[in-house]
């Protein structure tokens, strides 16, 4: 008895495998597809909550940092401070910034305040903006007494450099008055600085 060995034509048998083997490949292209666009919605997604953070640092942290003691220096007769000298600087890391779109104000506890102390610019020869400071009622300015390592001309305080500040008093600021001075940056927090006047005052002293 011989046995038939040619295949049905009609079956299907043969065919299974490779259906599903092209359904699987189907399957997994579109798990690939898919997974690329979720990592990259998630890559994005990272980027911009870093930037946020970032952005959000620079407007939280103070960029400048208070060197040193603070100076007052008094009128002639020593009843009052005209201006106080204070010396910034850029923080670890800090970007470059222009101190001319800073806004300095003032205020005091004999009720003295100025929202925005006006900008007199750089020291030129002679002292120009200090000696503006030394009269009888200073109509609160402020300047940019001297430049310690700063290489260009303009106000730009730069990394390893430093900037020594005058800001203009009102005749309030006598003996034992509490005062504030605020230098605002164009971007990062306020660097509040408060400060006494003395009992005795000199030509000049440290504040505390």
């Amino acid at each position: 008895m011989m046995v038939n060995t040619m295949k049905n034509p009609l079956s299907e048998h043969a065919f299974t495998g490779i259906e599903a083997a092209v359904v699987f490949i189907a399957f997994v292209s579109v798990a690939i597809g898919f997974t690329y666009v979720v990592l990259g919605a998630g890559f994005f997604t990272i980027d911009t909550a870093q930037g946020t953070v970032h952005a959000g640092m620079q407007k939280a942290g103070s960029v400048m940092t208070l060197v040193g003691n603070v100076y007052g220096v008094s009128d002639s007769g020593n009843t009052r401070l005209n201006y106080i000298n204070l010396t910034v600087a850029l923080t670890p890391g800090g970007t470059p910034m222009d101190l001319s779109r800073m806004v300095v104000s003032y205020s005091d506890n004999n009720e003295g305040h100025n929202a925005a102390l006006t900008y007199e610019g750089i020291n030129g020869g002679g002292g120009a903006c200090t000696n503006t400071m030394s009269g009888s009622d200073v109509a609160q300015s402020w300047c940019i007494a001297q430049k310690i390592n700063n290489e260009t001309t303009e106000a730009m305080l730069e990394n390893n450099a430093r900037m020594i500040i005058a800001v203009g008093l009102p005749s309030r600021a006598t003996p034992n008055t509490k005062i504030k001075v605020n230098l605002q940056p164009e971007t990062g927090a306020v660097l509040p600085i408060v400060k006494t006047v003395p009992n005795h005052l000199s030509p000049m002293q440290a504040l505390y």
